[in-house]
């Protein structure tokens, strides 16, 4: 049973100095080097869980490629949905959907992948690690040839961060970057899609939340 209230757990994000700031900015980082790294042609990103779309929606906001990318954020609690769809509104982000549904759902993402950019952020401190070997197998069914996954993961018991990095690499995912201050709870990883991507699974469920 889910009891964590999503809109509140956004707070610490007001504060420069929390955590949860510190694993946003790294995240942003590894959104604006992949958006750097393709100066030219249409960009399409999908982020599972998205919450009120700070990552995407803040770089986007100030970012040269903003007029070439389609993006589509999933978040099931309607509060977040709100935040988000207002501050890509107030963005002019007119190629930005965010959706009120099911992250976990693979059909939720059909007609928006193959992306080339793919952000599962606070998400696999949230499941079981099954359901996170699952989650980290069925990515290449998002992938465009070459894409970019940026993902999280903290410290935590169990810590499985280095066991989710050899999924991604047995999976056919090259590491990028994998940044885990000692002195902080987050880590923040960024794998490139090596291998050839699958076709999708119509109806697979990749997690369920535990909290």
């Amino acid at each position: 049973m889910d009891s964590t209230d999503w809109l509140e757990w956004h707070t610490p994000y007001e504060d420069e100095t929390s955590e949860l700031s510190g694993r946003l900015r790294s995240v942003q980082r590894g959104i604006r080097a992949h958006l750097d790294a393709r100066p030219d042609g249409p960009i399409r990103a999908i982020s599972a869980c998205a919450g009120q779309g700070r990552d995407l929606i803040e770089v986007l906001a100030a970012h040269p490629a903003r007029d070439r990318v389609t993006a589509r954020l999933v978040e099931l609690d309607p509060r977040n949905v709100a935040v988000a769809r207002a501050a890509a509104t107030a963005n002019g982000l007119t190629s930005v959907e965010v959706i009120e549904g099911d992250a976990a759902a693979i059909d939720s993402y059909a007609d928006a992948v193959p992306a080339d950019l793919v952000l599962f952020c606070g998400v696999f401190g949230n499941i079981v690690p099954a359901d996170v070997e699952r989650t980290v197998r069925a990515l290449p069914q998002l992938c465009t040839p070459g894409a970019t996954v940026i993902w999280t993961r903290g410290r935590h018991d169990p810590d499985i961060r280095d066991t989710i990095r050899a999924w991604f690499t047995d999976t056919g995912f090259e590491e990028l970057s994998f940044d885990a201050p000692d002195n902080v709870e987050w880590s923040v990883g960024i794998n490139r899609l090596t291998t050839t991507p699958h076709p999708l699974e119509p109806g697979l469920r990749l997690f369920t939340f535990t909290h």
